[in-house]
């Protein structure tokens, strides 16, 4: 799709910003289908949210992507909010629309489920139940998304059991709260576990957790991808349970955002995947 009119724009605000691999991975995709234009890291502190996106249609841009700390403050500065965005609490993604006003989605849950597809194909969310570590905006987008592909059980475990209780009053069935302290024991049926906090990033401790009691056949899945391998996945593999990482959850939240700036549905191919781990 050309757009010879203009010089395509689109970037991510966060603040820090600069760690992320989000220009890498739109940058590749212009090049991909000969399109002119970039994506920018755009360092806008918290309280610059709303100006930073009331300038995006002055400025040209097609819209942004959102990460930390702007997913949730971000929904106040937006003219539209789409309903998963809403059921979540955070936009992930804004688009600028033909109008100058801005539309705020999440693509958060389907990079997640897509990521995990990929990786395993032959993958059910029915299978079994699901023990969900963390109950912040990741476990927000990871639940639902889950919930939707037909979830019967999601077991929501936080170190601060008010957060974990909390999610599950406010999303309901097929969410349930367990006690940090039974963690171990909840994961002896399950079918998948998966990792929304931060624990095993680099620079971060890992994962108390063990994985003791988790079936064999179970996945285990990290939306973390820094690095490549968490403890938590390491310890997983050692023992003979597949697992997925979190780039899958990177590459394919961006694939609804290229489409609705630039009218190009992009692929994440073998080719894009190395050159992105061969950054971490």
């Amino acid at each position: 799709m050309a757009h010879p009119d203009r010089f395509l724009l689109a970037g991510v605000m966060g603040w820090p910003v600069m760690h992320s691999r989000s220009p890498m991975l739109h940058n590749y995709w212009f090049a991909k289908h000969g399109l002119a234009g970039t994506y920018l890291p755009l360092a806008i502190e918290p309280d610059g949210i709303g100006p930073a996106l009331r300038a995006l249609q002055p400025l040209g841009f097609a819209g942004c992507n959102l990460t930390i700390p702007h997913k949730e403050t971000a929904m106040a500065f937006v003219d539209e909010i789409d309903p998963m965005a809403r059921r979540i609490g955070a936009i992930s993604c804004v688009v600028v629309r033909k109008n100058g006003t801005l539309r705020g989605s999440n693509n958060d849950g389907f990079g997640y489920i897509e990521g995990i597809l990929e990786a395993a194909p032959d993958w059910k969310a029915d299978a079994g139940p699901i023990v969900v570590m963390g109950a912040g905006g990741g476990a927000r987008a990871v639940t639902l998304s889950l919930a939707d592909r037909g979830a019967k059980d999601i077991r929501v475990i936080n170190r601060s059991p008010e957060r974990a209780q909390g999610l599950a009053r406010e999303f309901g069935a097929p969410l349930t709260a367990v006690a940090w302290e039974d963690r171990h024991a909840a994961l002896e049926d399950a079918a998948m576990v998966v990792n929304t906090t931060s624990q095993g990033m680099v620079g971060q401790t890992a994962l108390d957790l063990s994985l003791a009691r988790l079936p064999k056949h179970a996945l285990v899945s990290d939306i973390v991808y820094i690095p490549k391998e968490t403890p938590l996945l390491r310890e997983a593999r050692e023992r003979g349970n597949r697992t997925v990482n979190g780039l899958g959850m990177l590459l394919h939240q961006g694939r609804p955002a290229f489409r609705d700036w630039f009218g190009v549905t992009p692929d994440v191919t073998p080719e894009l995947r190395a050159m992105m781990e061969a950054t971490i």
